[in-house]
């Protein structure tokens, strides 16, 4: 057999990086992904929408992640012969924007005083930002979204995550903008964008509030305080009573105290009033059941409960407040205690202190009640100039010195800390403080059943989230609080009267905002803050100027807008939009149930039927949701920055490539779930996996078939190969069915480990194996059904995989078939058909070499060993599976193998009797009824193997004997060794007979030769003379099959012994040999010597 042209390419012995680059280059220069596109360009759409990142901060292995997940799925439907459009997008406004350039300006403004960034940053972000001019600051906006775009467009390119980045939609674009306007505008239209006054997160830091979704991101244990504070009871009159009367109050966030107006109690809870039974002359209030808690379980020993009384009973009393820096505004109540049924005896005292201007529910209860409103707290979360003691200090820090205070006014009872969970600023981790804003509301409580409904329709995986995290979100979802008191942003298209704010009007164009100012709009009209604030208009009602108000939106509805916004809907490409909306499939991490989830599904319900597709029944936006989860270290610690344990996702892709990393991410455990990113644990798994599918590529099928295979008319057709190849075809076909399921069920990881396990299981580790001398022609019937086989496994295995690991499968796939595997159709028009029988007899046979493998290592003999002869059993009709009995032959290496119908011949059963269940039974007579037990004939031993009670007769009575009243002991009948499991059995004669120990010294010889040539570096075709040298046992087995080891090592001359030519045959000698060894071959002596024959 020689190797006259290279029919199919080997892959390069290079790193994984190198080889993936290569592909790369080709790939750009072909165009593959515009080809791809093209070629499925009039096809039915499958819709993914791309969320949008933030280019202003580097990529991570996180992204690698979530990115490999929409890949694959975008990449298996257009192998399905789908189109899928893959517009990529970028997130330009918002926070993260801002927070950047704010660094820039204080680290200009540091150098320019001369002092540290950080004491610039005390200063405020806005001060800084108005002190630059508004303008200024927005273009460096402009200019830092892009700053690490070159990076995601590399990241993208290098981890095949094909996205069309010659044309993505951009958040901050006119043509966005506008179209974010138009939905603003129907939805006030709609009476769903509204203005109010309500308790919202706010962040000192930014200087803005944030929205109940952004809320939900930033949570952060952190150490509190916990306190309670004694507040006197006053008569009706304002005084204090003879009797001093104490009312324990509990609050977490002492700094609000200084604006208490109330104290709120359950109108139904019972409160105890109790005195020390020292005598002291005061007494406090508590809610009955928080007594032990906040007393001590002992409590009644050292205090005596003086009376009881209900919530209702205490409304209306009178106190003291803890502290009165701050004067109380002329309307309002306050210093009253008020019934209010959100107050619980489950932690605290029972008794709520109130300060309206800081939480939901005390705003709430202030308007209900009347309550004064005490607000001494500016908008960067410091105490106004005048208020004693804390003045100019943030509030969180003047915790300390109200304390002190309190304590010194015989106000505090008792002061500890407790950790918790805290919203923080999600952007710059500002704990969060909870203001009365104004801010402008879309109103999703009115459409919240819409958005249940809306829910319920979509397929979300995994579906928990659907109906726990997301659902109950929605259930709970409160109105859309979208105004934000900030710069960079979408501007929002409110215009209001200076002289009556009842009087406005949303924009919803730029058409609409032309016509107000009665002029066309300039050619450099920019639609940002500053520029947009100068367009005023005299209003419609004859007095004031229309003017804009100051805020832009949240940068989640820029997000959320993108399924129409992205083709500046409705303005143009309405057809566009009606063919891609909503969207097949949409993919982000966890923390996007919050976020993008929300935006999407918020502004969908809320515009309508406004939008193509969209009305009410419909699960628009998205049909179909994958939620993946953290990317841990390899500790299954969260990756940050401060702990050091960030990954580079470019230092990984250049260890182990991009294919391994994807495969490791997604097959190491189910995307919803978090996973560790352990570069050892890649390394093992799928490094190893792609290992050895390159091998079964190089290492079988190329190398051989380059000696003249190519697929043909010589090659029999399926129903003529050996029953090996019509088996592995059979399961290939049971593959391609599951994976494409798994994928078309959205379960990656389900689908990555069935193609992986078939390929290493069955193919590399069964049919390879089994075949491996049949690849060694290409001439017969039987190397051509070999070759072909292989060859279709191959082709299908590189579609089946190319979602997962896109570069090797493409260069394989080229070397097979001459086109990229992305080109190509995920499934086969016309696969082979499955054949359940004869993989049930595959299975039966694997099963039964398992066993024997076992038996031969009980045996301790090797399986170059040949043995005489092995006797196999099976559950059921062995018919089937006698007829492979070849190949358990071939992989055990014996000489015979036999099907029999049942264990009973191979195994000899004893019973021993359990004498506790036989204790029970029959007391005094147990020993002769365990004598009788043990002599049991082998029909009852079977019986009780089985499960079967047998009955017997003893002391001439008879005795119902249980299975659990014996143990059954299986010893081998004879020399043979046994190995059972579950109805399969093998009896192997371990026997070795001269004969066979010469042939199993052979194949000893044979392998050290082949490991030899190896080592040598040769051809698998180069032919050698081989010398062989060793003792008498050794060199009479070498000449007994000197024939067979000439063949497998291909030998054109075997010398032996000291045969004339032998290097082995004394000194002087004057052939050159390429390669030389001596060794053993157990405990025998052997030397080799070869030299490559020159053709």
């Amino acid at each position: 057999m020689t190797q006259d042209a290279v029919l199919y390419p080997l892959l390069p012995d290079s790193t994984a990086d190198a080889l993936e680059r290569g592909i790369l280059a080709q790939w750009d220069d072909e165009q593959l992904f515009a080809a791809s596109q093209a070629a499925r360009a009039n096809a039915k759409p499958f819709v993914f929408f791309e969320g949008p990142p933030t280019a202003n901060g580097r990529p991570g292995i996180h992204h690698v992640f979530a990115r490999t997940i929409k890949d694959l799925f975008c990449r298996h439907r257009a192998m399905q012969g789908f189109y899928v459009p893959r517009k990529a997008g970028w997130d330009t406004h918002g926070l993260p924007v801002e927070i950047e350039v704010e660094k820039e300006l204080q680290r200009e403004e540091a150098e320019r005083q001369g002092v540290d960034p950080s004491e610039i940053a005390k200063l405020g972000g806005k001060q800084l930002i108005e002190q630059v001019g508004v303008a200024e600051f927005n273009r460096r906006c402009r200019e830092s979204v892009w700053k690490y775009r070159g990076e995601w467009e590399k990241l993208s390119h290098r981890t095949a995550y094909w996205l069309d980045y010659d044309n993505p939609y951009v958040t901050y674009s006119h043509d966005f903008v506008e179209s974010v306007w138009w939905a603003l505008r129907t939805m006030h239209d709609k009476g769903l964008l509204t203005r109010g006054h309500k308790i919202l997160p706010y962040c000192a830091r930014c200087g803005t509030a944030l929205s109940s979704h952004e809320v939900a991101q930033g949570y952060d244990d952190v150490e509190d305080p916990s306190v309670y504070v004694a507040l006197d009871l006053l008569d009706a009159n304002g005084n204090a009573p003879a009797m001093r009367r104490r009312i324990l109050v509990w609050t977490t966030t002492p700094w609000t105290l200084v604006s208490n107006t109330a104290l709120a109690v359950h109108p139904e809870l019972v409160y105890a009033e109790l005195r020390k039974k020292t005598g002291a002359e005061w007494t406090i209030i508590l809610a009955e059941a928080r007594v032990p808690g906040v007393l001590g379980a002992d409590w009644a020993d050292r205090w005596d409960v003086v009376g009881t009384m209900t919530g209702r009973d205490l409304a209306g009393r009178r106190y003291r407040r803890p502290l009165d820096w701050v004067p109380y505004p002329e309307q309002g109540n306050h210093e009253i205690i008020v019934p209010e049924e959100f107050v619980s005896a489950e932690d605290g005292s029972g008794v709520v202190h109130m300060a309206p201007a800081f939480g939901a529910d005390d705003y709430a209860a202030g308007q209900r009640h009347g309550l004064a409103f005490v607000q001494p707290v500016n908008a960067r979360g410091e105490f106004v100039e005048g208020v004693p003691e804390v003045a100019g200090q943030f509030v969180k820090k003047a915790d300390a010195r109200i304390l002190e205070v309190l304590k010194e006014r015989d106000v505090l009872w008792k002061a500890t800390t407790f950790v918790h969970a805290y919203p923080h600023c999600w952007r710059c981790g500002t704990p969060l403080l909870y203001y009365a804003r104004g801010s402008w509301f879309v109103r999703t409580t009115a459409v919240r059943d819409a958005l249940l409904q809306r829910n319920g329709h979509v397929n979300w995986n995994p579906s928990e989230v659907g109906t726990g995290r997301f659902g109950e979100w929605l259930a709970n979802n409160v109105d859309w609080a979208i105004s934000r008191d900030r710069y960079w942003g979408t501007p929002l298209p409110v215009w209001v009267n200076d002289e009556d704010p009842a009087e406005i009007e949303v924009i919803g164009s730029y058409a609409d905002l032309a016509a107000r100012i009665g002029r066309p709009l300039p050619d450099d009209f920019d639609p940002h803050k500053p520029h947009i604030d100068q367009y005023t208009w005299p209003a419609r009602s004859g007095t004031g100027t229309m003017r804009r108000v100051p805020e832009v939106i949240d940068t989640w509805f820029d997000s959320g807008s993108m399924p129409f916004a992205q083709w500046h809907y409705p303005f143009e490409n309405r057809e566009v939009v009606a063919a891609q909306y909503p969207a097949d499939f949409i993919c982000e991490g966890v923390d996007q149930t919050r976020g993008w989830f929300y935006s999407l599904l918020a502004i969908a319900t809320t515009l309508g039927d406004a939008l193509p597709h969209n009305a009410n029944d419909q699960a628009a936006p998205y049909r179909h949701v994958v939620v993946n989860d953290l990317v841990l270290d390899a500790n299954g610690q969260k990756m940050s920055k401060s702990k050091g344990n960030v990954v580079n996702p470019w230092d990984v892709m250049e260890r182990h490539g991009a294919d391994a990393v994807r495969l490791f991410l997604v097959a190491s455990s189910q995307v919803w779930v978090p996973r560790r990113f352990d570069e050892n644990a890649i390394r093992e798994t799928a490094g190893r996996f792609l290992l050895t599918f390159r091998n079964v590529y190089n290492g079988i099928f190329a190398q051989y078939a380059n000696f003249g295979w190519q697929p043909g008319a010589a090659d029999p057709p399926v129903s003529e190969r050996p029953a090996l190849d019509r088996w592995i075809l059979s399961r290939l076909t049971r593959v391609e069915r599951e994976v494409n399921q798994h994928l078309d069920q959205y379960d990656a990881t389900l689908a990555a480990r069935r193609v992986m396990q078939f390929m290493d299981d069955d193919v590399s580790k069964w049919y390879v194996r089994q075949s491996r001398a049949r690849f060694y022609d290409v001439d017969s019937a039987d190397n051509r059904a070999a070759f072909a086989t292989l060859h279709e496994v191959l082709v299908v295995t590189c579609r089946l995989l190319a979602p997962f690991a896109p570069f090797m499968t493409d260069a394989v796939h080229r070397h097979l078939t001459g086109t990229s595997v992305h080109l190509a159709p995920f499934t086969r028009e016309q696969p082979t058909p499955v054949d359940d029988a004869l993989e049930t007899a595959m299975d039966d046979l694997r099963t039964l070499a398992g066993l024997a493998h076992a038996a031969r290592d009980v045996a301790d003999v090797k399986v170059r060993q040949p043995l005489p002869s092995m006797q196999c059993v099976v559950p059921g009709d062995a018919t089937l599976v006698a007829t492979l009995g070849g190949l358990l032959a071939s992989e055990l290496n014996v000489k015979q193998v036999e099907f029999v119908t049942s264990t009973d011949a191979l195994v000899a059963l004893e019973a021993k009797a359990n004498f506790r269940t036989l204790g029970k039974k029959f007391g005094k007579e147990t020993p002769l009824v365990a004598e009788a037990v043990t002599g049991l004939p082998a029909d009852l031993l079977r019986q009780l193997a089985a499960g079967n009670p047998v009955t017997i007769t003893v002391a001439n009575a008879e005795r119902l004997i249980a299975p659990d009243d014996v143990a059954i002991i299986r010893r081998a009948s004879g020399a043979a060794v046994v190995q059972e499991n579950g109805g399969y059995g093998v009896a192997l004669d371990p026997t070795i007979t001269t004969e066979l120990r010469a042939e199993g010294l052979a194949r000893e010889v044979i392998s050290r030769v082949q490991r030899l040539r190896k080592e040598s570096q040769l051809e698998v075709s180069d032919r050698i003379t081989l010398a062989v040298a060793g003792d008498e046992e050794l060199e009479s087995a070498v000449a007994a099959h000197r024939s067979r080891i000439a063949d497998e090592v291909l030998a054109v001359r075997l010398l032996l012994g000291r045969e004339v030519g032998s290097p082995f045959s004394g000194p002087g000698d004057g052939a050159m040999w390429t390669a030389t060894q001596a060794g053993d071959v157990d405990g025998r002596p052997l030397q080799l010597a070869l030299t490559r024959e020159q053709s």
